[in-house]
């Protein structure tokens, strides 16, 4: 049914006297105009619902659902900064992006002393208000403990691969990144995105399984993109 067709077809079903509205009149400070849209709105969600699932993904939660402090997870070079700066487009949450804390800034991907990166992590995650992007495991349970919604990112080695490659020959400068106009593509990286991500994949899975919030698991760009278009998210252009 049309939208059009869902208006005329309420209007007529709405009560027009006191009589007939019973104890289901509106409130005087509620027009017409408002029920309709409340039913419209109710009507274009559902459809938001169902062209997900068409789109592949089955289970459709809405950002409020996953709350004011958002974990996202997933493979490198999977999309999770781009992910968490669009959630923080719509939702004004701030974002932490996990690579810029545990390393230096402005360096070649020099890491932080471990301390240090607690330290700046623990103080990141007592806020109360975040989307945060990044792995680091050995730091999981305090960021969980704190979480209110978990986004994981299952996507799969070939995918990551190209984002990588096209991200190092980009002169834009790459989303949760250190300032670095271009970086070089390296066999250190190439060796951890083949090798030791899909490792990481299996183990980042089983506690997506263990986890008890509110969350999501997205398995490819596509799925990524059919999420933010059921959350109203526009792309970064």
């Amino acid at each position: 049914m049309s939208q059009e067709m869902t208006l005329i077809f309420y209007a007529f079903r709405i009560p027009q006297s006191e009589e007939q509205a019973g104890h289901h009149r509106p409130s005087e400070s509620q027009t017409l105009q408002d029920v309709l849209q409340s039913i419209l709105a109710g009507h274009d969600n559902s459809f938001r619902q169902a062209n997900l699932r068409r789109k592949g993904v089955n289970d459709p939660i809405s950002l409020e659902a996953l709350g004011p402090r958002i974990c996202i997870m997933g493979p490198s070079n999977s999309g999770k900064s781009t992910l968490a700066e669009a959630i923080s487009r719509k939702t004004a949450l701030p974002v932490v992006h996990l690579d810029q804390l545990h390393h230096i800034p402005g360096s070649h991907w020099i890491p932080r002393e471990p301390a240090a990166f607690r330290l700046l992590h623990a103080d990141a995650v007592s806020q109360e208000k975040w989307v945060m992007d990044g792995n680091y495991t050995k730091c999981i349970e305090a960021r969980l403990a704190r979480a209110t919604g978990f986004i994981l990112l299952d996507v799969k080695m070939p995918v990551a691969l190209l984002r990588y490659i096209r991200r190092c020959y980009s002169s834009i400068p790459r989303i949760g990144g250190l300032g670095m106009s271009r970086e070089p593509v390296t066999l250190e990286m190439l060796k951890y995105i083949i090798r030791t991500a899909p490792q990481n994949r299996k183990r980042h899975k089983k506690l997506y399984d263990e986890v008890r919030l509110p969350k999501l698991l997205l398995h490819s760009p596509h799925d990524i993109h059919a999420c933010l278009e059921y959350w109203g998210v526009e792309s970064e252009k």
